[in-house]
């Protein structure tokens, strides 16, 4: 199979099974529910949740096993692009070329809807009529990994230094730790917790952990590159807004930028040597983070 058919029919599985969670929301107000349905289903590329169910199936178990929790995934990353998109934030009008979640519903239920998809994702791992096909301790395990990189010590700790250092000179150590914690941690967590799920060894946890770290970076850095040379229609969302913020083009500039993410993008590669055949999917998502257009 092929990256694009894989990617299709994933991101199909992933869909249905997110409208089965929304279709659980029974006793939510409507208006929270369309908030939170409209950016969680606004054609977004599922990465995260594709990178979960790829490790596990790397490592010979089943989609399924993974699926919700990867799921779960997106609806963090869902909420986190919501909140991101606030006026008190990156104020912006676009998201996936649709205006975005508080330019249609308004600000305070922006941020509830936010908090409603963070919060219920945490339900949804914890609820065995969805994750029956994992043990209580594989749980744990997902969750820790999940919360490490979605809060203070993860993503939002990348967001707030993002924040503070916007409009300032910054280094490129600060630039390195916001990469890392708001972008590649949570990509990072997507591969773990599907390799956990898959039964990975230390060793080999060790090596997928490689993989999402540079995949992760990589992602943020062709984001920069985007903000710079993409097509706005393409993209989808406003462009050339990142001037004053911390990025690889203002620390590296372009050319330096597409070395170090065509480096990475290798070394995702060679961590997972060691799948041998069943690694041919890993490599393909790798190849395609460094090569979008969107």
């Amino acid at each position: 199979m092929d990256l694009g058919t894989y990617l299709h029919d994933k991101k199909i599985i992933i869909e249905n099974t997110l409208k089965e969670i929304c279709a659980s929301f029974i006793s939510t107000p409507g208006v929270l529910r369309d908030a939170m349905e409209y950016t969680l289903f606004s054609n977004g590329k599922r990465v995260r949740p594709v990178l979960a169910i790829a490790a596990c199936e790397a490592k010979g178990k089943s989609s399924d096993d993974i699926l919700p929790c990867a799921c779960a995934l997106e609806m963090i990353h869902t909420y986190s692009l919501i909140h991101d998109d606030l006026p008190c934030v990156d104020n912006d009008d676009l998201r996936r070329g649709k205006p975005t979640c508080h330019k249609v519903f308004g600000e305070a239920l922006a941020i509830m809807a936010g908090d409603g998809l963070l919060t219920e994702a945490f339900r949804i791992i914890t609820d065995t009529r969805y994750t029956e096909r994992l043990s209580p301790k594989i749980i744990k395990q997902v969750i820790f990994e999940i919360a490490s990189a979605a809060g203070a010590e993860g993503m939002v700790g990348g967001q707030v230094m993002d924040i503070l250092y916007d409009g300032k000179e910054g280094s490129k150590n600060i630039l390195q730790y916001i990469h890392m914690h708001k972008t590649a941690t949570l990509i990072r967590a997507s591969v773990r917790i599907g390799a956990i799920a898959g039964a990975a060894k230390a060793k080999e946890l060790k090596n997928f952990t490689k993989y999402g770290e540079c995949i992760g970076l990589a992602f943020q850095i062709m984001d920069d590159i985007l903000d710079t040379e993409g097509d706005e229609e393409i993209v989808g969302k406003r462009l050339k807004k990142d001037a004053n913020k911390q990025t690889y083009i203002k620390h590296y500039g372009i050319l330096a930028s597409k070395y170090k993410l065509e480096q990475l993008v290798n070394e995702a590669i060679q961590s997972v040597d060691f799948l041998g055949e069943d690694a041919r999917i890993l490599k393909a998502i790798a190849q395609y983070i460094g090569s979008r257009v969107s």
